[in-house]
């Protein structure tokens, strides 16, 4: 269906972005001046037992703000671990969510915020604009550098019985307050780093090739999820690519290295920026089935797609993967933009293999036989196909997880 081209786009972030070292002391001070009195921190056993909880904690009660603690975070959180945290909202009746550590805790105290002051099923909300109108004020305090839920509107959650991630998108998600500290993930683990790290350049290579936000099928008048890739969202993609080229290998390999730790905080939050706006793709749409299947982590999962769908999406992307050849710091001179855009391919790869992400489906325990049903639920996730640059079908869907089989 044909639609007048869409000749605007739009750009949201958090309501306030707080970056650089030491950022996380200032924590009490900003959350009281957005009103905070009772802040409940959502996050996981993990963080607690590493003080990182007792840091933040530290910073807001100095503030004179009460804190409760969920620590019942999970990877992938599951419905269960959002009633869970819910269960604890109601229980403390705070008047702000502090998400604590990464994506996915970082979503979970959203959903918390939303169910907290809107009530029902976290089912409720799946999809995209369910949600009625503002949630809890949360804040968001990354503490892995990947998932840009920090200035994002998504949230994340993994239904077991289906074996599927389920996302919701709002406005309302995105975070009144972002506090992003890269000495926070100083005590991030290698495995954690590398697949969080891997998710942050998926999120930018996917916003740097989305759909032009003039060819997006979608009526002008309609709210969309994601409006295309625009000048804005070319920026910070690139400027964040050029980061995680820099970055990612020497924050896996040398933890305690800050400029490292800090190049790939920023690098997140840029990538997170861009692709909130303006879109993921098919890489997302198939990790979903295949990560809630297969229990992968979401960034292994989109780092181990990610270069086979790149070369899928090649023959329409021609010049912008040429250009993420040289952000990546590939000497591009000489070549034409044919070559070039394999080089990015070819240097995704490597980069994966320099931090030890899996390199095919098999290496994650997947089976030939599952992958007809996973090319079935992600072509289900119709906004996430409109977002392609390059529009699939089921069976090239089918074909892409063959060739990473």
């Amino acid at each position: 269906m044909s639609h007048s081209k869409r000749t605007t786009w739009d750009f949201y972030s958090a309501g306030r972005v707080v970056f650089g070292g030491g950022a996380a002391g200032r924590l009490g001070d900003l959350s009281q001046r957005m009103g905070t009195r009772h802040a409940l921190i959502v996050t996981d056993g993990g963080l607690a037992a590493c003080g990182a909880v007792d840091r933040v904690r530290q910073s807001l009660e100095s503030s004179g703000v009460r804190v409760s603690v969920f620590d019942g975070g999970e990877p992938e959180p599951s419905l269960d671990a959002a009633a869970a945290a819910v269960s604890c909202a109601h229980e403390v009746q705070p008047d702000a969510v502090v998400g604590l550590g990464g994506g996915s805790n970082m979503d979970l105290a959203k959903i918390t915020a939303n169910l907290f002051r809107h009530g029902g099923q976290p089912q409720d909300y799946f999809g995209f604009d369910q949600i009625p109108g503002p949630t809890l004020p949360m804040i968001a305090v990354p503490t892995t550098a990947g998932t840009g839920s920090e200035v994002s509107h998504a949230a994340v959650l993994t239904d077991t019985a289906s074996e599927m991630k389920f996302s919701t998108l709002s406005p309302h998600l995105r975070p009144q307050l972002a506090v992003v500290d890269p000495e926070l993930t100083i005590t991030c683990p290698a495995v954690a780093t590398a697949d969080s790290g891997i998710d942050a350049l998926t999120h930018a290579i996917e916003a740097y090739t989305a759909i032009d936000y003039g060819d997006l099928d979608i009526p002008m008048e309609q709210d969309v999820p994601y409006s295309g890739r625009s000048p804005l969202s070319d920026c910070l993609a690139e400027r964040a690519i050029r980061l995680i080229g820099q970055h990612l290998v020497t924050a896996v390999q040398e933890p305690q290295n800050l400029d490292a730790r800090t190049g790939m905080a920023l690098a997140a939050t840029l990538a997170g920026l861009a692709f909130s706006n303006c879109g993921i793709a098919v890489v997302h749409a198939l990790e979903y089935p295949l990560g809630g299947t297969l229990h992968c982590s979401h960034g292994a999962g989109n780092g181990l797609l990610l270069p086979y769908v790149m070369r899928y999406n090649l023959p329409v992307r021609t010049a912008a993967l040429a250009q993420v050849a040289s952000l990546l710091g590939v000497d591009t001179d000489g070549m034409n933009p044919g070559q070039a855009a394999e080089e990015s391919i070819l240097r995704v790869e490597h980069l994966r293999r320099q931090i030890g992400i899996p390199e095919r489906i098999r290496d994650i325990g997947g089976r030939e036989e599952q992958l007809p049903e996973f090319a079935s639920k992600s072509f289900s996730i119709e906004r996430l196909m409109l977002l392609n640059p390059r529009r699939p079908t089921e069976p090239e869907l089918l074909d892409i997880l063959k060739s990473a089989l």
